[in-house]
């Protein structure tokens, strides 16, 4: 039997991310909801992962960024 995955990481390639869900009222125009996702790539170094229009017009974007584990460089 193989090992559970948390839900709120993801597991590709030996690497895993963390996750972030945005919900995105169908009221914000196009022009507001991009640069909101462009400050988040910049700034929070996040990636868009998956984006899915809703039929009332709300919007739900996934954005993930990997999980950077630091090792210790003392001498031991």
């Amino acid at each position: 039997m193989a090992a559970k995955v948390p839900r709120d990481h993801w597991t590709a390639q030996g690497r895993e991310y963390e996750v972030r869900v945005l919900t995105i009222p169908r009221d914000h125009t196009r022009s507001q909801t991009r640069q909101m996702l462009t400050d988040e790539a910049e700034h929070g170094r996040w990636e868009l992962a998956r984006s899915v229009l809703y039929v009332g017009g709300e919007r739900r974007v996934w954005l993930r960024r990997k999980i950077i584990r630091a090792r210790s460089t003392l001498i031991r």
